[in-house]
């Protein structure tokens, strides 16, 4: 349950996205109590205890706080931070597909239609989700880019780095994201990058003493998963789902 201190600093940002017809203001933190309840133990909506309020309530409130301005930048990096950036598979849970145990919908649309409404693909860990973040120094949560399992995460990797509200210092990334136009492209804003060439690639300069801070993006993935809803998915659309990592990296910045 959340805090006074932790209430107060998340009431502007949730009243500003909430369902104004749907969420009394009296009972606006006893409802977000009970989505925090339910992501971070993986239960049912219908399993939501009743001293937190309509489930309905709960699961209608969601999608919102996944919206941009909401809690989708929950805060801002100092100047000069090192961001890395690195990505995770969650993976699908067996009926992410439908609604508290009811047959899905049928399919709708073309495979990129649903790929961009879900967010889910095979690949070798299954059908899963690709999840790629970027974070700050401290290793907080500055944005989030979703893409079926199957998707390389170098698309995603300067949407992510044009998210940040300044230039960083260092951008450091796994091997994953090795790319001499990423490498050029950071250059270029006034970066400097700190990424190790593939084994097919010819060396390039990467400091061990910078490298070494993509530590704080495993463990801010430790964190977050944390939350059973981020470790396994259980949400159908790619925006509940954003919804739940905003949530939990929201959660995080105010315990960091």
């Amino acid at each position: 349950m959340l805090t006074d201190a932790q209430w107060a600093m998340l009431e502007p940002l949730v009243e500003q996205c909430r369902p104004k017809g749907k969420t009394p203001p009296h009972d606006l933190r006893r409802t977000l109590d009970a989505i925090l309840w339910r992501h971070e133990n993986g239960a049912k909506w219908r399993a939501v205890l009743t001293e937190l309020g309509p489930w309905w309530r709960a699961a209608s409130d969601l999608h919102p706080l996944g919206s941009p301005g909401c809690l989708g930048t929950p805060a801002q990096p100092g100047a000069g931070a090192r961001d890395p950036a690195r990505n995770d598979v969650p993976r699908r849970h067996q009926r992410a597909g439908s609604s508290e145990g009811r047959p899905s919908a049928p399919k709708r649309g073309s495979q990129a239609q649903r790929d961009d409404r879900e967010a889910l693909g095979r690949s070798r860990g299954g059908y899963c989700t690709k999840a790629c973040v970027i974070a700050d120094s401290r290793g907080r949560a500055i944005a989030f880019r979703i893409a079926p399992g199957q998707a390389h995460e170098l698309p995603d990797a300067i949407p992510l780095l044009d998210s940040l509200p300044g230039v960083p210092t260092w951008v450091v990334a796994d091997r994953g994201y090795s790319s001499h136009s990423f490498r050029e492209h950071i250059w270029s804003i006034g970066a400097k990058p700190a990424i190790p060439a593939k084994s097919n690639e010819a060396p390039v300069a990467c400091p061990d003493w910078i490298y070494n801070n993509r530590n704080v993006v495993e463990r801010l993935w430790a964190r977050l998963k944390e939350w059973r809803a981020v470790a396994t998915r259980y949400e159908k659309t790619a925006s509940s789902f954003m919804g739940v990592l905003c949530l939990a990296a929201a959660i995080d910045w105010l315990k960091h």
